[in-house]
């Protein structure tokens, strides 16, 4: 059984103790590959670090988190602009819009996930969504940036049934993890009217650690948490799952 985290921040300082460890338990579980997602400049040399010490496992985004949208962020969208040029990445992710902190950098961070967006677009590569509190927001920007060469994750789906589908007609799939396990994470009551080859799987480690680990350091290898969860509420076998969302994986990310 493959099973593919498509949205794993490995190179977090979280994992600075053990990193090798819980990346072998990762693998033991059957997760062999591992989508990493980027936050802003400071972190792209922990990710080249990454992708060198596990080649054949370890596929990188470049972008820049919303939440790292400040007063420098043009300088942060050249760093991703330039190092687009430079390498193979495989999304440009993850952007979007986050009102949860902060609502000071709106205007910018809807500005800044446009522009990657042209990005993605000009590098032909899928985009990767983080949106907190802010689907008018993000829907807003997908409008007018809608096409066929718009496509990607819509990670961490935590909406409703109507926006599940509002991000499918973007050509978006829904980036599933932990929240699935929540008692009151919602999506659980719905998921099963979507189809699977919208879905795929995610931890989004060391973030949002499933049920039993809610509240604990996340890691890849407690996707199979969030695997079982999908294998109840479809009624079919994880195994078949897993196969079903690597297959997605790897329709948007080409590999």
């Amino acid at each position: 059984m493959i099973v593919t985290d498509t949205h794993t921040h490995l190179y977090s300082e979280a994992f600075d103790e053990d990193r090798s460890e819980m990346m072998q338990r990762a693998m033991d579980a059957g997760v062999e590959r591992f989508f990493i997602p980027a936050i802003d400049s400071t972190y792209t040399q922990s990710m080249l670090d990454l992708e060198t010490g596990y080649p054949d496992n370890v596929f990188l985004m470049m972008g820049l988190h919303p939440t790292h949208v400040k007063e420098n962020y043009k300088e942060e969208l050249a760093h991703v602009e330039e190092w687009l040029t430079k390498k193979k990445f495989y999304a440009v992710g993850e952007i979007g819009v986050d009102l949860y902190w902060d609502k000071t950098f709106l205007k910018e961070q809807q500005e800044a996930f446009a522009y990657q967006i042209w990005l993605a677009k000009k590098h032909q590569l899928p985009i990767v969504i983080h949106c907190r509190d802010a689907f008018d927001e993000v829907f807003e920007v997908l409008e007018q940036e809608k096409g066929n060469d718009l496509f990607g994750i819509f990670h961490c789906f935590t909406g409703t049934l109507e926006q599940a589908h509002q991000a499918m007609s973007y050509n978006m799939k829904l980036g599933i993890g932990g929240v699935a396990t929540f008692k009151n994470g919602k999506i659980d009551k719905f998921l099963n009217q979507i189809d699977l080859k919208h879905i795929v799987l995610e931890t989004d480690a060391p973030y949002l650690a499933p049920t039993p680990y809610r509240g604990k350091r996340n890691e890849s290898s407690y996707i199979i948490k969030v695997l079982e969860k999908l294998s109840s509420i479809y009624g079919m076998p994880e195994e078949e799952i897993a196969a079903i969302t690597t297959e997605n994986s790897k329709e948007i990310f080409g590999i």
